[in-house]
């Protein structure tokens, strides 16, 4: 220390703050990488607007951020050419901790158009140094003509600060790395870590060097270049009028390299009543919502913050991938507070608008795109109208339903269609659907026997979806097209009489029952077309339902221990019921394959059951 080195104490109410820092304020220990460059930034931000004031004279020069990596001398350093500090200000804005050197600056400067570039929002970043630091060196030039200084602390309270020979304008933050954090003296991590907090920055960030080709054949050398590895002005910063649709995916590549192109995305802009910029893509999803959430990463003036969103937008918008950028987005609080923050609930309200706004503009511009996208949208669209009813109320007129034919229906087009299929107009519209198209088809055939149409429900959710929909829609009922024959599920529907006798009936249904053993089975006669099955396998719509919110955790386990009630339906009409009355031998393995037969079309047989009737199916071929 020189004889002109000052002593001093940083202005603090707890007798050390260091250890706070380290364990409470920030979540991760890399953090301080984002917190020193962000730093950096603002002091290169700062620069930039004083030049335009004419408060800085002459040319600026090369502003580009630097973070260079010394492993023997165990040194991270942080250099921009920024706005600097004179000694004054280091004692101002570094020793007394938490007073926000860019609010000030704001302040100050009341008016300037381009304030919100500052980023400010990080009080204590600095001093996140010491979460990877024993000691920190701050060696900085201010703007201003008076000398330079350098500030050293090690950890402790106290620090010191002298004048120092630098000569050009800007700071180092140098890092004298811990022995417990020597993995940041590995470029893979530093540059890992830039790569995720500082990807898209406004101001240049160089790293080490890196080796391209120059000539060709025996000419051909390899050279040096800076590793630069931020854009700055990334594809959400930009006019949506200046963007091409190639832009658009380019970015997306740029931010999954592996990942299908999306569906269609959105760009927004909104200055008032708060700042948001950003981009939201719709990719492709799969019927059982995979979800992939953790894609959609939040910026503040461009610096990473999280890529974990739930408190910013709604979880079913987690389903989407992209950017989001805004200023106004409180950053390092707890989630309680970002939930309570009118701000964060603002920006939550718009982006659903926007993305209820934007499927209800490629349905009403594409219709015939829209449904070729459906498998994928439609996920996307009942999940939320699951989750927010003012997302309900937003996409009713473009949520499709589709049925077994392909077709394409709003609910408001279906209802009318299946109107036509009711006498009585006070009763409710049911909708016949399938959750199974293959297993089902039998059914579906036979409703369609009838003229009734059949609903495609074959997505995970569903189940859930459907009974939101009925307590939306009052006039609304779905039905599982095997939840129950035919005849029963739709009321007005003429009734068939049986060809057989109330006797036969009762011997025919003996017969069936001598070859049921398990309780949970009930054996049904009814009259149905001759060209229906011979035997049907039916269960309860609420049974199905409630055990499927068991399977999706919907908090119902319990059903789970109730086995699979199931009727088995004989139909007293078909050829076969009469065939078997009239039967001089094996009439119960008859009875018995039919049922299996029905059991199989319905994937329920298995394991011991199936190798039996395999076995008899043999001895009936054979015979």
């Amino acid at each position: 220390m020189s004889e002109t080195a000052q002593k001093g104490k940083i202005n603090v109410t707890a007798e050390n703050i260091f250890p706070i820092i380290k364990k409470f304020l920030y979540s991760d220990q890399d953090i301080f990488l984002r917190e020193l460059i962000s730093n950096a930034t603002d002091a290169t931000q700062k620069l930039r607007m004083l030049s335009k004031k004419g408060e800085v004279k002459g040319e600026l020069g090369d502003l580009t951020i630097e973070v260079k990596l010394d492993k023997e001398a165990k040194t991270i350093t942080f250099s921009d050419k920024g706005i600097g500090m004179t000694a004054e200000e280091i004692k101002k804005y570094i020793t007394e901790i938490a007073f926000s050197s860019a609010e000030e600056f704001v302040t100050k400067f009341e008016g300037i158009e381009d304030k919100a570039q500052i980023i400010g929002h990080f009080g204590l970043g600095f001093y996140s140094a010491y979460m990877a630091a024993d000691t920190v060196d701050i060696i900085t030039k201010s703007y201003k003509d008076e000398p330079a200084t350098k500030w050293t602390c090690d950890g402790s309270p106290e620090y010191t600060i002298e004048t120092h020979e630098r000569t050009e304008r800007g700071t180092d933050i140098v890092l004298h790395v811990s022995d417990d954090s020597l993995e940041f003296l590995e470029e893979h991590k530093i540059l890992g870590l830039l790569n995720k907090y500082c990807k898209f920055l406004p101001i240049p960030i160089q790293c080490g060097e890196e080796s391209y080709w120059e000539g060709e054949g025996d000419d051909r050398k390899e050279l040096k270049r800076p590793r630069i590895i931020n854009n700055t002005n990334p594809t959400w910063k930009k006019a949506p009028a200046d963007l091409t649709d190639a832009d658009y995916l380019a970015f997306y590549k740029d931010l999954y390299p592996m990942a299908e192109e999306p569906l269609f995305w959105i760009h927004m802009n909104v200055d008032y009543p708060f700042n948001l910029t950003g981009i939201l893509y719709f990719p492709k999803l799969s019927k059982s919502i995979e979800v992939q959430k953790n894609k959609i990463g939040l910026y503040s003036n461009q610096v990473f913050v999280t890529d974990n969103v739930e408190e910013i937008v709604p979880e079913f918008l987690t389903l989407l991938h992209g950017v989001i950028d805004s200023p106004d987005i409180p950053l390092n609080v707890s989630r309680s507070y970002l939930q309570s923050d009118s701000n964060v609930k603002k920006i939550t309200s718009h982006i659903s608008k926007k993305v209820a706004d934007k499927l209800n503009d490629l349905f009403k511009n594409d219709r015939k795109a829209y449904e070729e996208k459906w498998e994928s949208i439609g996920v996307f669209v009942k999940y939320g109208m699951l989750s927010d009813d003012k997302f309900f109320d937003r996409t009713k007129t473009s949520c499709l339903l589709e049925n077994t034919e392909k077709d394409f229906f709003t609910i408001e087009e279906y209802k009318e269609k299946i109107k036509a299929n009711q006498t009585d107009k006070n009763k409710k519209e049911i909708f016949l659907y399938s959750n199974d198209v293959e297993v089902q088809d039998a059914y579906i055939e036979s409703a369609k026997g009838r003229s009734y149409d059949v609903l495609k429900m074959d997505v995970m959710i569903d189940n859930h979806f459907m009974q939101h929909l009925e307590s939306k829609e009052s006039d609304i009922q779905f039905k599982r097209v095997d939840a129950d024959t035919i005849d029963n599920l739709i009321e007005n529907d003429e009734k068939i009489e049986s060809v057989l006798s109330e006797k036969e009936q009762e011997t025919l249904k003996n017969a069936y029952m001598e070859a049921i053993t398990d309780p949970n089975v009930v054996v049904e006669l009814k009259a149905l077309s001759p060209n229906d099955m011979p035997v049907m396998i039916t269960q309860s719509e609420w049974m199905r339902r409630m055990k499927e919110m068991s399977a999706m955790g919907g908090g119902m386990n319990f059903m789970g221990n109730m086995g699979d009630q199931i009727n088995i339906v004989v139909n007293t009409n078909h050829p076969l019921a009469s065939k078997i009355l009239k039967s001089k031998t094996k009439k119960q393995e008859k009875v018995s394959q039919l049922i299996d037969i029905a059991l199989l079309s319905q994937g329920l047989l298995k394991g011991k059951k199936m190798t039996e009737f395999i076995n008899r199916s043999f001895e009936v071929m054979g015979e």
